[in-house]
């Protein structure tokens, strides 16, 4: 008798790290979220420019409606710098409860491709690595993710470096002039 799995939620469950909460994405973050993605260097590698709010707020409005394909979801979190006092404290010098970037995944059946990013001002400190390290656990614990996989410009050292932290590694496999890397995995994925 052939067995069935259970449907994936449409909006992504919260996680945490030892300094973040990630949590689930809503328009009302682009305000500012505007704020953290207003620097021209963080699109040297992507392409693309620093969103305004207005713009902002209608591409997590589409991103929260979710993809068209059944079969797909489209799971974004804002990761936001734990207050102190709560597990892991805050690091950094930031506000408690400042948004500092995101992840995202678009999850379908059991692979995901993932995709971080994190403000200039707060980039050098490990959020990208805790972060990506989370949802790669998290995934794979709560999504039923059983491969993961993002695509890096081959001269962003950065994030090569995530994709490691992360348990991914570089293929032989390019698209849009971005090398694949890419992780299979099998729970637990000990961040």
């Amino acid at each position: 008798m052939p067995t069935t799995t259970a449907p994936l939620p449409s909006t992504p469950p919260p996680f945490t790290t030892a300094r973040l909460d990630a949590l689930p994405l809503e328009p009302a973050y682009a305000e500012e979220m505007a704020v953290v993605l207003a620097d021209p260097a963080l699109y040297g590698f992507t392409g693309g420019e620093p969103p305004a709010p207005d713009t902002l707020r209608a591409r997590y409005e589409r991103q929260c409606a979710g993809s068209p394909d059944r079969g797909e979801r489209w799971w974004n979190w804002v990761l936001r710098v734990r207050a102190a006092g709560e597990e892991g404290g805050r690091a950094g010098g930031e506000p408690a409860g400042a948004l500092v970037g995101y992840v995202q995944a678009t999850v379908r059946r059991a692979r995901a491709e993932i995709a971080w990013v994190v403000g200039t001002p707060w980039q050098g400190r490990g959020y990208a690595s805790e972060a990506a390290q989370g949802l790669a656990a998290h995934l794979v614990s709560a999504g039923g993710v059983r491969e993961l996989v993002a695509h890096i410009h081959p001269d962003h050292a950065a994030s090569a470096a995530v994709a490691v932290a992360a348990g991914l590694g570089p293929t032989e496999e390019w698209e849009d002039g971005e090398r694949r890397w890419a992780a299979d995995v099998t729970p637990p994925l000990v961040p």
